[in-house]
């Protein structure tokens, strides 16, 4: 396999003529736990997104393990941002998580004992085993984003992208979501997502991209997590690695 999971090449994306990406250029090592961070607008969610295909780039090349996303889709997990579902929907967990399958089994065959078998190992993995059964309606916001998680895990897959995977969950998911994220990575799997809470960059991520439509930084987080790149990235007002942020939010990126 490629050494990078993730290649970006000249990569520019706009939305009625105005840059939303502009001329990024990215490799994500394989094997990282990598958070995209930077403030509202900045392009983050369009970033995931592009490399799914589902905007269209005005310019540039994104490669995944070294071929075009559409010959290696089913080596991508995705986690979109749990606003973005219609929850009232009435299915049940365990039929939202065997959706993730439906990829590799097509939508018209059910899904046989194998796939419920794995569906199911995939939500005790992300501890709802109890709640299979259950309407997704009635599961709180960090069962929902349990739910997501475990949909992306039953894939199987060895890119996982990831959309604000902490947004609107307690503590206790929050401590259960970053066991599970450095499980996948001791896996093998690599994991990129976007994260707005500039405080738990470190403990979390091994790799960081600062984004704002252009990219102002990028690599282990160790180096390039600093002051001068946050400034750069938020301009005023944001304090260094360590100190008592704000927190940034980033509901939807605005792009």
């Amino acid at each position: 396999m490629n050494d990078a999971a993730l290649e970006i090449q000249d990569l520019t994306v706009a939305y009625r003529n105005t840059p939303v990406l502009w001329d990024i250029d990215l490799d994500v090592p394989f094997g990282t736990l990598a958070a995209i961070v930077g403030p509202n607008g900045a392009g983050k969610t369009t970033l995931i997104k592009a490399v799914q295909g589902l905007v269209r780039p005005a310019a540039g090349n994104i490669l995944v393990f070294g071929k075009p996303y559409r010959a290696q889709r089913a080596l991508v997990g995705y986690v979109p941002q749990r606003g973005s579902v219609d929850w009232d929907f009435p299915t049940n967990v365990l039929d939202v998580v065997l959706m993730g399958l439906y990829g590799r089994i097509g939508w018209f065959k059910r899904p046989g004992g194998q796939q419920r078998k794995r569906a199911l190992a995939a939500i005790e993995q992300v501890g709802m085993l109890s709640c299979a059964s259950r309407q997704i309606s009635q599961l709180s916001g960090g069962q929902q984003q349990r739910v997501f998680l475990a949909r992306a895990l039953v894939q199987d897959a060895q890119l996982y992208l990831m959309d604000e995977p902490f947004q609107g969950v307690d503590a206790t998911t929050e401590k259960a979501i970053v066991a599970l994220l450095k499980h996948m990575k001791s896996d093998g799997k690599t994991v990129i997502a976007v994260h707005h809470d500039l405080q738990t960059v470190q403990a979390y991520f091994d790799w960081v991209t600062l984004l704002n439509v252009r990219k102002m930084a990028a690599g282990p987080v160790d180096e390039v997590f600093t002051p001068e790149n946050l400034h750069q990235t938020y301009g005023g007002g944001v304090a260094g690695p360590g100190s008592q942020l704000a927190e940034i939010d980033d509901p939807g990126d605005r792009g």
